[in-house]
């Protein structure tokens, strides 16, 4: 009996909707309040694209008549993944998952796995117009917190040169994004303008072909092709230099005294933006960094079975973007609560006692 009537709870829910830019504002305080508290928050960022699911009926043929029962949701439309299952040989297989709802683009930081931006839009939303004035809106309102971050990583969603050249161009912002095989001619690897020798593939690992093979090609022995050592980034030139593997790691090749490639080579990013990033695909620390993406994971994940999103009852656009700045801002005050609670190994946990 102590519990409102739903009628109480449609009252309230209609007073927020009034007050969303509140709601947003909130999040933003708490993500600056965290800023402040938190050592390297915001340093490496992750992003995905969430699906959520409604259960409600699609719209029918009339949109104001979504259903027999006036119950379903005519603001929610349906979203597809594909995902491939054969390998490099068989890329035209691709398995597709749909579903009916909404979308929601979640930002978050990497280390302490809290969101820092968001967006729901519908289902059918592509992430590659939705990151790129995510970026812009973060640099607005937390101009600190985009001159701190290092590094950017997304999964294949994210593949666009005109995300990438935002995150670099504009805020100097590594890109750590997954990439798509786009080269529809069928080439293995294409070879680096001004060079004799070196080619790159599609995941942006360069090689150097031993110029006694190349000229044995006739005889039809097959090239020697050996992965270059990544030297590193320079700014000022935009360029990634790699040098001779034979030389780095100290093993005899046949045709270094004629190889052109034995000092090493530059490669320009604009040679191809998507394939040559700042932070080099073949590097190390790319792999690294791109591997602390799953906190976006374990955040969605939070989202599903904390916060109630994997089995909701949520009908229109205006509600899920209302239930989900109240989730994200939930769990950024607990974060907070218990760090000024000397309790930072907690930040995660909605049960534990203070």
């Amino acid at each position: 009996d102590a519990a409102p009537t739903s009628e109480a709870y449609s009252r309230f829910q209609e007073k927020l909707f009034r007050h969303q830019d509140l709601i947003d504002a909130m999040f933003d305080e708490l993500v600056e309040s965290l800023r402040s508290e938190l050592p390297e928050f915001g340093r490496v960022l992750a992003g995905d694209g969430k699906a959520i699911r409604t259960h409600a009926r699609p719209r029918g043929k009339d949109a104001a008549v979504p259903g027999p029962d006036g119950r379903g949701d005519i603001d929610a439309d349906w979203g597809m993944k594909s995902r491939k299952t054969g390998d490099d040989a068989e890329r035209r297989y691709k398995r597709l998952r749909g579903w009916f709802g909404y979308k929601l683009h979640l930002v978050v930081d990497a280390t302490y796995e809290l969101p820092v931006a968001y967006e729901v839009t519908q289902a059918s939303q592509s992430e590659f117009a939705v990151i790129p004035e995510q970026i812009d809106k973060r640099a607005d309102r937390h101009p600190e917190l985009c001159d701190d971050c290092e590094a950017f990583a997304y999964d294949k969603g994210g593949d666009d040169v005109k995300i990438i050249r935002t995150l670099w161009d504009e805020y100097e912002i590594k890109p750590v994004i997954a990439i798509r095989d786009c080269w529809q001619d069928g080439e293995a690897t294409r070879r680096v303008p001004g060079t004799k020798n070196v080619v790159y593939d599609y995941r942006g690992t360069v090689s150097c072909l031993c110029p006694r093979a190349l000229a044995a090609r006739k005889t039809g022995q097959a090239d020697r092709m050996r992965e270059m050592t990544y030297g590193g980034f320079e700014k000022d030139r935009m360029t990634i230099r790699y040098r001779c593997p034979a030389r780095q790691y100290g093993y005899e090749c046949a045709g270094a005294s004629a190889c052109p490639a034995r000092t090493g080579v530059r490669i320009k990013l604009e040679e191809d933006r998507r394939v040559f990033t700042p932070m080099a695909r073949s590097s190390y620390s790319w792999e690294r960094t791109y591997k602390k993406r799953t906190a976006v994971e374990r955040v969605n994940s939070r989202l599903d079975v904390s916060f109630g999103f994997e089995r909701h009852y949520i009908r229109g656009l205006r509600k899920m973007h209302l239930r989900c700045g109240l989730a994200l801002s939930v769990m950024l005050a607990m974060a907070l609560g218990r760090v000024k609670e000397k309790q930072a190994d907690r930040i995660r946990s909605l049960v534990q006692a203070a």
